[in-house]
């Protein structure tokens, strides 16, 4: 937003000595006086161009005092500029796609589903917005999926385009030699991960553009599989500032499971006992600054998500700056074309009436 100021309005009256200027030259002619016996051979001569364009010079000067009156009021044209700094959050993603993500306890649009569809379903509306949540359109977010072993699927990026496709193409695993709940593995790969990002992410300025490190891990099972221990993972993030929000995922005692389907190729359900740890998710959380959260169904999911929202909040600050152009010395541009300084109008005014007196419009005291 641009806007015309004058810096010191009072010498705007100055612009009065233009008028006085033409009304000291005008008098002063007047006085000038020449005797002729007859102005008869005068008048049949006629008027020269020099005589009608007597009136040049004065009106030049006068405009260039007039300019000049404008010159000293400092009038400029101010430029507002906003700058917007945001100071996101670096939050990383960790799912249990292990086999018993399969159980089918929850629900979408109506209809059973299982629970890794649940999770990519809310997890994406927590990333893109949507669902009643607003999304996390300034931060970074990565997603790292485990069972058996633990898979880093998308980086920490502002592309998260790509990392819900990543999350929406994740599959339970259904092999018996990558099944299994490593995660401590999951979680010292995702606070390595946080760790790097907060390191790299530096601006020009020093500025930490990065505000906080969350983890969410998603998990519905105990660990039982992988090299590194949870409760040493959590401690691993704390140390670095990071914290973790645990979710178990699924319903208590029992749930209803795929078991194949009968000769008529219905499929079997069974209610299967499950058992999560949630002392030990408790504790991960505990030991980091986080929280721990239990999902029985698709609401209360989507009910943590809206809480982690509130928790883990993106900052913005707004920079206001003013840029002046001094229409005296610099130049301006106004509907596309440049206009010159009015200090240059003044020299040309000057320098044009100063041309024609002593040429062509000159007189004789």
């Amino acid at each position: 937003m641009n806007s015309i100021q004058l810096l010191a309005w009072w010498m705007v009256p100055l612009v009065v000595l233009a008028p006085l200027g033409a009304w000291r030259y005008l008098s002063h002619t007047r006085r000038m006086r020449i005797g002729y016996s007859s102005a008869t051979i005068a008048r049949s001569g006629g008027t020269s161009l020099a005589v009608r364009l007597r009136w040049v010079p004065i009106a030049l000067r006068c405009a260039a005092i007039a300019m000049l009156a404008i010159c000293l009021a400092r009038p400029v044209i101010a430029h507002s500029q906003a700058k917007v700094f945001v100071e996101g959050a670096a939050i990383q993603l960790v799912v249990d796609r292990s086999g018993s993500m399969r159980a089918l306890d929850f629900t979408l649009d109506g209809s059973r589903s299982n629970r890794l569809d649940a999770v990519k379903r809310v997890g994406s509306a927590f990333v893109r917005g949507g669902d009643g949540l607003r999304g996390r359109p300034d931060d970074l977010v990565g997603l790292i999926v485990f069972a058996r072993f633990a898979d880093s699927l998308s980086p920490l990026t502002l592309d998260h385009g790509y990392l819900i496709d990543a999350l929406n193409h994740s599959q339970p695993a259904t092999d018996s030699s990558e099944d299994g709940t490593a995660i401590g593995d999951a979680v010292a790969l995702g606070v390595e991960r946080l760790r790097d990002a907060m390191s790299n992410a530096k601006t020009g300025d020093g500025r930490q553009p990065i505000r906080s490190a969350a983890l969410i891990l998603m998990t519905d099972g105990e660990n039982n599989a992988g090299d590194v221990d949870p409760r040493v993972a959590a401690d691993l993030a704390a140390t670095y500032g990071i914290k973790i929000y645990t979710i178990g995922v699924g319903t208590r005692g029992t749930a209803p499971f795929p078991m194949g389907t009968d000769p008529f190729g219905r499929q079997i359900i069974r209610n299967v006992p499950v058992s999560i740890d949630e002392e030990l998710l408790t504790d991960m959380a505990t030991r980091s600054g986080g929280a721990y959260f239990r999902a029985t169904d698709t609401d209360s999911l989507h009910s943590i998500y809206e809480q982690i929202d509130q928790m883990e909040k993106t900052t913005t600050e707004q920079r206001q700056s003013l840029h002046f152009t001094d229409l005296a010395v610099q130049p301006s541009h106004f509907a596309g074309l440049s206009i010159p300084p009015f200090l240059v109008a003044v020299a040309v005014l000057l320098g044009s009436e100063l041309l024609l007196v002593c040429t062509r419009l000159r007189s004789v005291n």
